[in-house]
């Protein structure tokens, strides 16, 4: 393996950890919530909310990998105009 290309992978290793943390307590959070909304406490609500999760999961991977860049510059934009407006 090229020693630059397996340094690339580590350096993006700490990102794709996070969106699988994330991705799974967003995820099971969400669907929790929905599902309980959808169907309340039915004798098949687990089973329910594990399909539901099941899709949502990976899904939610995704779109952490392809939005944190933006929410990143989005979130330190907001702090810079609120750094200017407190002055």
């Amino acid at each position: 393996m090229n020693s630059s290309r397996y340094d690339m992978n580590m350096k993006n290793l700490p990102n794709l950890i996070f969106a699988l943390v994330m991705g799974c307590l967003m995820s099971l959070s969400i669907t929790l919530a929905t599902t309980l909304v959808r169907v309340g406490l039915a004798e098949n609500f687990l089973r329910v909310w594990l399909e539901v999760w099941l899709v949502a999961y990976p899904v939610a991977i995704i779109c952490i990998l392809i939005y944190r860049p933006l929410a990143s510059k989005i979130s330190a934009w907001i702090l810079t105009v609120l750094g200017r407006n407190q002055s």
